[in-house]
């Protein structure tokens, strides 16, 4: 191990400890940190990450199980999704360890993130907003969309595989400018 991933994955578990206080503001806390890796791997140069892929899918382990812990106190349907969602990541990231393959985190996507989110926000805005089935199908397949997405740019086009954090933002930036 490298004092590059120390480092990194010292910040990643600091990153991943708020939800375990604040539901939603650690949620987004954690999922920022998580792409922090970006800018920590442009401006530290303390021996490498070596398998960059494999690296980040153990140190999400922190971060996930924080949200566990969390979603495994609330109730109904949603703790019930939330702890399934978990387990099909779980079953996806033992197969992208066996295998790895990238497209194994297509075919199970960490949508137990965006659940999470999905329910803190839910919990901390509207805690009276009833989940009917239909409701909860209806936010499921949000979550799912939104995720997929995000792992498609990340594990199928690899579209950041050849960004740092700066020359990600200068895309963005170039971007906005030429459509203004």
């Amino acid at each position: 191990m490298t004092l590059e991933q120390v480092v990194i994955g010292l910040i990643r578990i600091a990153g991943s400890l708020p939800v375990l206080r604040w539901a939603l503001a650690g949620a987004l806390i954690a999922i920022v940190v998580d792409f922090s890796d970006l800018f920590f791997m442009a401006v530290i140069d303390l021996g490498g990450l070596g398998d960059y892929q494999s690296f980040d899918k153990w140190v999400d382990l922190v971060y996930m199980f924080s949200f566990l812990w969390v979603a495994n106190r609330w109730s109904g349907p949603e703790r019930t999704i939330a702890l399934g969602l978990f387990a099909f990541r779980m079953i996806g990231f033992v197969l992208f360890e066996i295998t790895g393959a990238r497209t194994v985190l297509l075919v199970f996507p960490n949508v137990f993130e965006f659940w999470f989110v999905f329910v803190a926000i839910r919990l901390h805005y509207r805690p009276s907003y009833q989940m009917t089935r239909g409701r909860l199908a209806k936010w499921l397949a949000v979550t799912l969309v939104l995720k997929m997405g995000q792992e498609w740019v990340l594990h199928g086009g690899r579209y950041l595989d050849d960004f740092t954090l700066f020359e990600a933002v200068e895309a963005i930036w170039d971007f906005v400018i030429f459509w203004t």
